[in-house]
């Protein structure tokens, strides 16, 4: 059974929510990457898309390494098994910035081939996929286990601190292409006037900038 299937005791609608959108954007940078209509390196370097997938890369997994994996890991001192679980995650995380700056410099680079765009992109998606799953298939039963509801609320406040005034822009990024469930579930979580601009607003918004075209 997968982390999606099973049952929290706490609500993890945001960090799958999350997840999704980091892996729709994996997905179509893979697909850019395999044009042979176009310039990849020129529709990356251009468009928002990149730098946005980047900027909340960061912030959700700046959240977590500053935030959750160090009180859970102090809850886990007599849970060794568990403990190394989460000590996998902060390495996975460190594995992931070098291979964004890696994709960055390729880019940048005028000489960069678009074979080898494609193979960089392939082992980033290889990656962080992987690092999405052990989390949801491991590491998210054994928050769920030991994180207090004021940790889990302190963890939400420093997500929301480090998108400042983002949210216009970051939740119609973070519920592009989500199922009806999905979407339904993070915006119950919000105050009705959010939930309206959301719709009337900002979605529209940010459909129009079309961050993937150059």
């Amino acid at each position: 059974m997968t982390a999606a299937a099973k049952t929290f005791r706490n609500d993890m609608t945001m960090m799958f929510a999350i997840h999704d959108a980091l892996r729709r954007e994996l997905e179509q940078i893979l697909r850019i990457t395999e044009r042979a209509d176009d310039d990849p390196r020129h529709i990356l370097h251009a468009a928002a898309g990149w730098e946005l997938f980047k900027h909340y890369l960061h912030i959700h997994h700046g959240a977590e390494d500053d935030v959750l994996w160090p009180a859970v890991t102090e809850a886990l001192a007599d849970r060794p098994d568990d403990l190394a679980v989460i000590e996998a995650m902060e390495a996975e995380h460190a594995a992931v910035d070098p291979g964004i700056a890696f994709f960055d410099a390729a880019i940048a680079d005028p000489s960069t081939r678009p074979e080898k765009l494609a193979a960089i992109a392939d082992r980033l998606h290889s990656g962080l996929g992987g690092h999405l799953r052990h989390e949801e298939d491991e590491a998210l039963a054994i928050i769920d286990d030991v994180a207090t509801p004021g940790l889990l609320a302190r963890f939400g406040a420093e997500h929301t601190a480090r998108l400042g005034a983002e949210t216009p822009t970051f939740l119609p990024w973070l519920l592009d292409g989500a199922t009806d469930s999905s979407r339904t579930a993070v915006l119950g979580q919000l105050p009705p006037p959010v939930r309206d601009l959301y719709t009337a607003t900002w979605a529209p918004a940010y459909a129009r900038r079309a961050i993937w075209t150059p």
